[in-house]
């Protein structure tokens, strides 16, 4: 029985699979994108909430420093985008890495993959629906219009703010010296309408932006695509103003010292900035609308990855240049702080129009992909073969798009941006080790090497993983008293799960450098399995105990009805 929890689908099974769903079923969808197309969604999907909001929040932890953090994610989303090229160019179905998995994996790794590409998707939405309803209402509010305080906020958040709001009053402090995020917040919780006892705080703008998004993603590919590429354009031409404009109100001291937190404070900042990269990897999950999948779907992650990761280095060493980087911290829409606190107001509020034309993109894309990676595992018969219904005039999968809108609507009416953000991020980095691993191990087949017409460029890491070890355990632990202390912080103090997370890291690296040196591995996607892991390392005890609970749940469904519904179990 165990050996059937990692049954895999052979390469040649799943494309004459999808052949035979295409013929019989007429379940095929409109082919329509191209390498530009392509490229726009992923740039739709990675310059979304970060830029806009979470940005903000990483800059006050680590200071300017934080621009190498996004350097250095970009490496790691490289790595992890030769691996999605990969299986892309192997696999040209819509399914993204829980199609890879299932051929490289098992079902069972498959399934808790796919259950976690809800994090990455339809979750991070949620975030993103928060982000856009933000800038909104500071837009409408710049228009002279005033939206209740209580339709725009989270409940936690609202709570939260109220509490500390009285605690200070009891303290003696002035209610207008306390932060704008605690005066709003206090605001919307004392005046919201209390229904049996609970207070009625909502984000409305957020449930009707996912609404108005959804119907578009339902009625076809092709608006959708038209009305992605506008937005990007409009995006990138807002950004290129942020940046040009605000070099000139730089000031070369605010960026000294440059990680004034020091390499602690820019670590901090790994959720938000692997937040940041949430969705280039959502170009994958149209390979069936795709003119020619395994050529156009390599090229468009490249070029994704290069222009976002530009953008935001130099929006971050902007934006640390004119405002100190502790004076971030709590803002969530730094571009128009940083405007309004140089006099440029006009300036701000063109920033506040395109934000909500930027996350309007982002949230496109991530509506886009949820569906379709639900619409290729109920073709395998783990979900319910509702969501893998076809619509017959619009060609979408109707049914896993609307409720991929629920799944985003209700939660965006009360969930808190921060905590949305850190599960979001695990989600999606366990999905990237996976990918990596799995190249790893599809390769090792010389058969399934010549059935892709991408190949990652091979560099032959027999010793460099060992050395590279060695180095890491030199430069983390330089002296016997720090291996001394090291050890000793597993079993005192308050750090001990991130020590633990740590030494399981440093195992997982030691046991890859033997399979390099036995099995020959292929560097690139080793890099990306490493680095990969060492960012989830870095994201604390808490988001590990959360993303292990929503685990533990992906696996209840997979035992009480995937396991035995799945096509390969019949």
């Amino acid at each position: 029985m165990n050996s059937s929890f990692f049954r895999k689908k052979s390469i040649d099974k799943i494309v004459a699979d999808q052949i035979e769903i295409e013929k019989l079923e007429g379940g095929s969808m409109v082919r329509n994108l191209g390498v530009r197309d392509l490229t726009f969604l992923g740039v739709a999907a990675i310059i979304g909430a970060s830029i806009f909001s979470a940005i903000g929040q990483a800059s006050a932890n680590g200071g300017p420093a934080v621009s190498l953090l996004f350097v250095f994610t970009a490496v790691a989303c490289m790595f992890t985008a030769f691996c999605y090229a990969r299986f892309a160019a192997t696999v040209p179905i819509s399914g993204s890495a829980y199609t890879y998995a299932y051929t490289s994996l098992g079902e069972i790794v498959a399934w808790i993959l796919g259950w976690n590409l809800l994090l990455e998707y339809a979750i991070s939405n949620v975030a993103v629906a928060i982000s856009w309803s933000k800038y909104f209402v500071d837009l409408v509010e710049g228009l002279g219009y005033h939206i209740p305080d209580y339709l725009t906020m989270d409940f936690l958040s609202a709570k939260r703010a109220y509490q500390e709001a009285q605690t200070a009053f009891a303290q003696g402090i002035d209610f207008k010296t306390l932060s704008v995020n605690v005066r709003e917040g206090f605001t919307a919780y004392d005046t919201a309408p209390v229904i049996l006892g609970w207070h009625f705080v909502a984000n409305i703008p957020a449930l009707i932006i996912t609404a108005a998004i959804t119907y578009l993603v339902y009625i076809g590919i092709r608006e959708t695509k038209n009305m992605n590429n506008i937005l990007v354009v409009l995006k990138l031409l807002v950004i290129l103003i942020v940046v040009g404009v605000g070099a000139f109100y730089v000031q070369v001291e605010n960026w000294s010292p440059f990680a004034p937190n020091g390499i602690s404070g820019v670590l901090k900042s790994v959720a938000a900035v692997c937040f940041a990269y949430i969705g280039f990897d959502s170009i994958s999950t149209t390979a069936e609308e795709c003119k020619n999948p395994q050529r156009d779907i390599p090229k468009a992650m490249m070029w994704a990855l290069i222009i976002c990761t530009v953008l935001y280095v130099l929006v971050t060493l902007v934006l640390t240049g004119i405002v100190p980087s502790a004076s971030l911290a709590g803002i969530e829409d730094p571009l128009a702080y940083m405007f309004t606190e140089v006099g440029l107001h006009g300036v701000a509020g063109v920033v506040a129009a395109s934000a909500v034309i930027a996350l309007t993109s982002a949230l496109l894309v991530y509506q886009l992909g949820q569906p379709r990676i639900w619409m290729t595992m109920s073709r395998d018969g783990l979900l319910p073969k509702a969501f893998s219904r076809i619509h017959p005039r619009y060609r979408t999968p109707s049914f896993s798009t609307i409720m991929t809108g629920v799944l985003v609507g209700i939660p965006a009416l009360f969930a808190n941006l921060e905590e949305v953000i850190n599960l979001s991020s695990i989600g999606t980095l366990f999905a990237f080790v996976l990918v990596c691993g799995g190249v790893l191990i599809l390769d090792l087949d010389p058969e399934n090497q010549q059935k892709s017409k991408f190949k990652i460029p091979y560099i032959n890491s027999s010793y460099w993983v060992g050395l590279a070890l060695i180095f890491s355990l030199y430069l983390y632990l330089p002296s016997s008293a720090a291996w001394l202390s090291y050890w000793n912080a597993h079993w005192s103090g308050g750090a001990r799960a991130d020590h633990f997370l740590m030494s399981a890291f440093f195992l997982i690296w030691l046991f890859i450098a033997y399979f390099s040196i036995t099995k020959r591995l292929s560097l690139i996607p080793v890099l990306g399995l490493l680095v990969n892991l060492y960012l989830m390392t870095q994201m604390g005890a808490t988001n590990w105990e959360r993303f292990m609970y929503w685990c533990i749940a992906g696996f209840i469904i997979y035992f009480s009805y995937s396991y035995r519904k799945s096509k390969l179990q019949a």
